[in-house]
């Protein structure tokens, strides 16, 4: 063992053994902690066999290497963590906004109001053919007649006439159509108000004033024994989108009145609001200047009204 071997006779007493001793190594420049790094562990440094020769001067080449290797690792780690955090850093950075790109030559037609969609109605957009085909019905609608008209009253009475004629309404379209069967008869078309806020404030008072008998939608004689239409009691719907208010007038051709629960005249009023006027005329309308406008959900409502006394 290297602690029993008996020194030459020759060699120089080694001084005194002094305790180990640990520098504290410089605080490394880009250091982020801001730390100083320790000595090796002291364990490691005592176990080392004391020199033979010269102790003291080799104990301080040794403590100045270890100095040299510990401020080069701290360098290094300091270096590593720099990085690590341009590195972070460059990754958490948010990308550039994508560049919103828009056809000029095509805009889209906003339905909320009449400033940004000013081009009025006409018959022949919500009425081209003498037949209305409606979802993937294979027969259709007769159309009997159609109208267009700027004053809004010609298609109400009572409060109802005045309360779109107050919010704004200028003007009106509809037609009068016959069932695929014969059996009803239902009058139907748009009221284009100012704004949203014009149509949905029409669409909540107007069950009000049917409920308490203060007007009605008026249906639309077409001749050919379609007279009914206009007198008998009937099944009316009404919804709103954008700045249009959407109706629906159905009675029955033998002009008896329609009772309670009638699931014929619900889907008549689904055909006219929701399927035709609403997915297919005023969609056509969103659509005419981009293809990703969302589709609005239209809000609706319908009611009976009673036999019209009116000539």
């Amino acid at each position: 063992m290297l602690g029993s071997s008996a020194p030459p006779a020759d060699a120089v007493p080694a001084p005194p053994q002094e305790p180990p001793r640990y520098v504290a190594a410089p605080t490394a420049p880009d250091d982020p902690a801001g730390e100083a790094a320790t000595a090796p562990d002291p364990v490691t440094v005592a176990t080392a066999p004391p020199p033979r020769r010269g102790g003291r001067a080799w104990q301080v080449l040794i403590g100045s290497a270890a100095v040299l290797v510990l401020l080069a690792l701290c360098g290094l780690t300091a270096a590593a963590l720099l990085d690590g955090r341009q590195l972070i850093g460059q990754r958490a950075a948010p990308s550039a906004a994508p560049e919103t790109t828009r056809d000029a030559a095509a805009e889209a037609s906003d339905l909320d109001s009449r400033d940004t969609d000013q081009a009025p109605l006409t018959a022949r957009e919500l009425f081209p053919d003498t037949t209305l085909v409606v979802g993937d019905g294979q027969t259709g609608y007769e159309v009997l007649r159609t109208h267009s008209s700027a004053s809004c009253a010609v298609a109400a009475t009572g409060e109802v006439a005045d309360l779109l004629v107050r919010l704004g309404c200028n003007q009106v379209v509809r037609a009068t159509l016959r069932t695929p069967d014969g059996d009803h008869l239902v009058t139907t078309g748009l009221f284009n108000l100012t704004d949203r806020s014009s149509a949905e404030r029409a669409r909540d008072r107007i069950r009000q004033l049917l409920d308490e008998r203060q007007g009605r939608f008026r249906g639309m004689s077409a001749g050919d024994g379609s007279e009914v239409v206009a007198t008998a009691p009937a099944r009316v719907g009404w919804q709103v989108r954008g700045h249009y208010v959407a109706y629906a007038v159905v009675a029955r051709a033998d002009g008896a009145t329609i009772r309670s629960g009638d699931t014929g005249v619900r889907e008549i009023l689904f055909d006219m609001l929701e399927l035709h006027l609403n997915q297919g005329v005023l969609q056509r309308r969103a659509d005419g200047g981009t293809t990703n406008q969302p589709t609005e959900t239209p809000t609706e409502g319908t009611g009976d009204q009673g036999e019209s006394t009116e000539d």
